[in-house]
């Protein structure tokens, strides 16, 4: 009984962690708030339907997989979202004119001068 309280609450609390990561999907302004929104919607409503379902199945077939699934969503997701933002940001896709801090253009900056240095 209690088992499938905590089940179905870590269920619940995913579904609404993905319901608000689409939500945030559309009401964002640019790419990097809308990538932050689908990680953490990933990364919480994924992991905790994962984890629900685990706690449901037990150490069994179903249970053992769906823990090692969000394992590697808890593991890859993080990286792949830094990476696909700093590509975009390498590629000359703007902030939103709302941003206050920009500071990988700084950064940027530093390291296009070492290079011209080097050359």
């Amino acid at each position: 009984m209690i088992r499938e309280i905590f089940g179905y609450g870590f269920i619940v609390f995913g579904i609404v962690f993905d319901f608000f990561g689409a939500l945030g999907l559309v009401r964002l302004p640019d790419v990097y708030n809308r990538l932050q929104a689908a990680t953490k919607c990933v990364t919480f409503g994924s992991a905790g339907i994962l984890f629900g379902v685990f706690i449901l199945e037990g150490f069994a077939s179903g249970g053992l997989k769906s823990l090692i699934c969000m394992v590697f969503i808890l593991l890859t997701s993080p990286v792949a979202a830094h990476a696909i933002s700093r590509a975009a940001y390498r590629s000359g896709v703007k902030p939103a004119k709302e941003t206050v801090v920009d500071l990988y253009a700084d950064e940027l900056k530093g390291s296009e001068k070492d290079e011209n240095a080097k050359a």
